[in-house]
Parts: structure tokens; sequence; C-alpha cells
């Protein structure tokens, strides 16, 4: 991304006014909890890429206002800004190596009272807790990069646990190919389901796909559909751990913002078209499976154990209320294991690749995990009892 889509760090109303930093001699001084502080850090710091050309992008972003601390890091495609009760003596900011403050109050004692000192003139932070003192080389904050403030076309609020379910679910379908970048992330998009009208997170990497699906919350309708990147969703997942926290969701063409009091995790998505997942999602499948999931995900990681790393593949044998399951791998050995199941349907025999099945059962809760078959070339549904809300398809392969 070039440097002409940001603004600089005073730019828009995301940088501090200038009468604050320019309060006493400059030098941002403040304390705060250790506790605190590592919580803050670890958001950021976990954002900022290890490998920079570009020096300042390694670094967090101190901004210190009135009762608050804040810490920005970006890798020009994600920001967040992480929020901070603190005493501030004096206004102001600053940039330090994010790792390397991470690291520090990592070590220092719990329950510590951190002191940050920035001495301007000798381009450093002091860093002190206890007898621990700790002197930080600097960036000006003015070399920061802040990301553009977007107009949003669609704001609404969302439950975490929502969110959660509904990225959590569909994750581990995300594609890493990056020739095919538009799978290269979660497609968050409106739909319409037989239940009504839905959010809907959709990932897919060309062999299996999830497909998830929760009420529609007020004011999402009419939002744009976007491809929330992989390493975005990996760090959304840390603004959902508290299960009483609403969610402020904010979609743009180009960007999207997940906010909480504390936290804002902005980032571009990914500009491209996700393909019609409609169409390979099966409707005629008939032979239904139904098996305890936890069981059947043992099983199938038991016989695995003797299959080749390369082809990896399971070969489900269903007749009359028996599933066996097998693994035939001439260069090291064989396997096989029998579940009971509730099957009715004429015998059936297809393979799959171990990995997958084992990721596809994990999804499952709370029922059984219901497989719906067509023939064993065909695509395969797989669901969690009755429930239409979490849908997942997995593409056979050849035993």
């Amino acid at each position: 991304m070039s440097r002409k889509h940001l603004e600089p760090a005073f730019g828009g109303n995301n940088g501090l006014s200038l009468v604050a930093t320019r309060e006493g001699d400059g030098k941002m001084k403040l304390s705060i909890e250790r506790g605190t502080l590592l919580k803050a850090l670890a958001q950021a710091q976990s954002v900022v890429e290890r490998r920079n050309t570009i020096p300042i992008l390694a670094n967090v972003l101190i901004e210190a206002d009135g009762a608050q601390v804040s810490f920005r890091a970006t890798d020009l495609d994600i920001e967040v800004v992480d929020r901070a009760p603190a005493m501030v003596e004096r206004a102001g900011a600053t940039t330090v190596s994010a790792v390397m403050l991470h690291e520090i109050v990592r070590k220092l004692p719990d329950g510590a009272l951190v002191n940050l000192t920035e001495d301007a003139a000798s381009g450093r932070l002091a860093i002190t807790a206890g007898r621990s003192n700790f002197n930080l080389a600097t960036l000006p904050r003015e070399d920061f990069p802040v990301m553009a403030s977007s107009e949003y076309s669609s704001n609404f609020g969302a439950p975490a646990p929502v969110l959660r379910r509904l990225f959590d679910k569909a994750k581990f379908a995300i594609s890493t190919e990056e020739t095919r970048y538009y799978l290269n992330g979660v497609y968050m998009h409106t739909a319409t389901s037989e239940n009504g009208a839905v959010l809907r997170c959709v990932a897919t990497d060309g062999h299996r796909l999830a497909r998830i699906d929760a009420p529609l919350p007020e004011g999402a309708a009419g939002m744009p559909g976007v491809i929330v990147p992989r390493k975005t969703v990996n760090e959304l997942r840390k603004l959902l751990d508290d299960d009483e926290a609403m969610i402020a969701v904010s979609v743009s063409e180009t960007k999207v913002r997940f906010a909480t009091p504390a936290i804002t995790l902005t980032s571009k998505v990914i500009d491209g078209t996700f393909p019609d997942y409609t169409r390979v999602i099966p409707q005629n499948n008939t032979r239904r499976l139904e098996v305890d999931a936890t069981e059947f995900a043992k099983a199938v990681d038991r016989v695995a154990t003797v299959s080749s790393e390369r082809s990896r593949a399971v070969k489900l044998s269903l007749d009359e209320d028996r599933l066996v399951l097998s693994v035939n791998a001439p260069d090291s050995g064989a396997a096989e294991e029998e579940l009971a199941v509730a099957y009715a349907d004429e015998r059936l025999e297809i393979g799959f690749n171990a990995k997958y099945l084992l990721e596809i059962a994990s999804q499952v809760d709370r029922e059984n995990a219901v497989f719906l078959f067509n023939s064993s070339g065909d695509p395969t549904l797989m669901r969690e009892g009755n429930d239409t809300s979490a849908v997942y398809v997995v593409m056979p392969m050849r035993v």
C-alpha cells in the first residue's frame, strides 16, 4: 500500500489535539498498572509484523491524554487501537518497539506500577517499575501512519458470542492459497435463509466450505458484503472473549471496523469477488448418516494414524446402522474401526481427507453430526442435528 493513503498522525480526528502535547515541556509522563498495560499491549503487538522494511511499523504509538492512554499499532492493512486507564502526569505521544515493550512488561512482576517517561531530548522512553529501569529508543509520532478514516455505509451492534460463533465456525475453511486471494478470508454478508434474514459468514478453500448464519442484527440490512482477511479474523477473536460485550460493527466497501469501548480494530477488506458458494452446497443429498460427533472424530483420528502424510485418506463404508472407518496405506499399514450409527439407506463407500473430517466434526457442539451423502463422487453436507444455521460441505477423495 502506498503512503498516499495514509494521513499524517495529526490528520483527521484521529490525532491528539496539539495543545495537549505542548503542555509542560512536551515530555509524556504517565503511570499505569502492569496488568492493564500488558493486556493493552498484547493486542497491539500481535498486529505488528515481525519482519518490517519500514522501521516505524515495528513500533506502537503511545498517546496519553486526560485519564487514559492509547496504544496504536498497524501493518498498513489492519490498525488496532487499545485504550486503557492511566494516571497521566503530562500528556504527550511517542512510538517505541511494540514487541520489546510488550516483552519488558510481560517480565515485570505482577501488580507492579509501571512509569513511562519520555525524554524528548535523548529520544528515549524510560520505563521504570520498582527497581527495574529500561530505556527504549523512540521514533517521532509524526511519522506513524494512521489509517485514513472512512465513511461507513453500515453500522450495527452484535453481541460478542454471535460474532464469535460466526467467525470461529467458518475460519477453518479459509484458503491458504495466495493465488486465489479472494478465498483468503471470511465472506461476511447478509442473506435470506429459510428462517428469514441472516448475517452470514462463509469460507471455503475449494475442498471444504463452511456457511454459518445468525439472525440479522438491527441496522445490518443493506450492508455491503465484505471479505474479512484471515489475519483480521484472528485478531478479532481477542475482542470477542467477553460474553457480555456488544461489538459495534461498521462496514464500507473497502474497510471493516469492530469496536468495544476499549479496543477498535479497523481492517481493509480483500479486494475481490467471493465466488457464488450457493452452487456448491448440495440440495438433494438424501443418504443420511447420524453419528456422535466426538466418537466419530476420535475414531477418524485413530485410524488416520497409519495413513501416509500425503493423502491422509480415510474410507467410510456405510451399511445398515454401521459405519466402518478404514485406512489402507501400502507403505505403512492398515487400520479399521466400526461405529454404531443411524443409517438406513443403501450401501455406500466414500473417501475423505482425514484432516478435513476432523476439522468439520470438531465444529459440532451439542448434538449429533448429520452427514448427507449423494454418491461417492459428490460433495457431502454436514450439519449439527437438524440445525441448518451451520452447514459444512466437504469434497470426497478417491480411495
